[in-house]
């Protein structure tokens, strides 16, 4: 049952693929908790996903976009103010794809030419959204914009490969973007950094059972899942963050922050 948490606000929720994302279920939430949303995502993962049955649940249109194209975003931020009648308050950004990981490539081989598209998926196209509400003044005030990220970006995961580099780039964009946005209208911007989840993207990365559960095993609440990183994203839509911006928020049960834990020496013990 909801609280009203985000009652009268409005918006956009990208990257929601099937039952299992995080995006999908932060829309159930915001939902729950009494916003109005816009459904969004690539067309090729319209096709491939069930966002149609998440629009009818949550009573939202779904409008595609390319998130590399700059007039695919202008046509969903215009949509989407047509249907609010005006500005919105959030952007949820969950959004990632590496083709070097897709296609077996290890990273010190890297084809640079798929490089530079995983880059732009999945890290410049926060920028693009950004200046996208920056340039049509979308965002409403003290507005709220969260990208999902992992740590991976700090510390070396082997198999997650260029992913790596991607989320370390958005961060960055997360911290300029968030200053100007600030000065500007009060919007804030934010990165949270999630446990090793298991979603249909997640699943693709290599050894990612023995990750997951190595994961859990370093992190002193276990690892957090979906619907408690939902419940997270809500809270920072809400006016109760207002003060909180251009921050890498980990979300992990205790994980960033742990060096090692007893479950983790007597499994090596052993």
């Amino acid at each position: 049952m909801g609280n009203n948490l985000l009652k009268g606000k409005k918006g956009i929720i990208f990257g929601a693929l099937d039952e299992k994302s995080i995006a999908w279920k932060t829309a159930l939430r915001c939902h729950e908790e009494g916003a109005r949303l816009v459904l969004t995502n690539a067309p090729v993962a319209l096709r491939m996903g069930e966002i149609n049955k998440l629009a009818d649940i949550v009573k939202a249109p779904v409008i595609g976009a390319d998130v590399t194209n700059m007039e695919d975003l202008k046509n969903l931020m215009e949509g989407s103010m047509k249907h609010f009648g005006g500005g919105f308050d959030f952007i949820l950004h969950s959004i990632g794809m590496s083709l070097n990981v897709r296609k077996g490539k290890h990273y010190t081989e890297m084809n640079y030419e798929w490089n530079q598209k995983t880059l732009d998926i999945s890290a410049m196209s926060l920028h693009k959204v950004l200046r996208t509400a920056w340039d049509m003044d979308a965002l409403n005030e003290w507005g709220s914009v969260v990208a999902l990220t992992y740590i991976a970006a700090q510390r070396v995961f082997p198999d997650y490969n260029e992913m790596a580099d991607a989320k370390a780039l958005l961060e960055s964009v997360t911290r300029m973007f968030g200053y100007y946005y600030g000065v500007k209208k009060k919007v804030r911007v934010n990165t949270i950094s999630q446990s090793p989840t298991r979603t249909t993207a997640g699943s693709g990365v290599k050894g990612f059972d023995g990750f997951i559960s190595y994961a859990e095993k370093m992190s002193p609440l276990g690892n957090a899942g979906a619907d408690d990183c939902a419940n997270y994203i809500a809270l920072m839509f809400s006016d109760y963050t207002r003060m909180v911006t251009m921050q890498n928020l980990f979300h992990d049960g205790g994980f960033s922050f742990t060096g090692v834990t007893g479950a983790v020496i007597e499994q090596m013990g052993s």
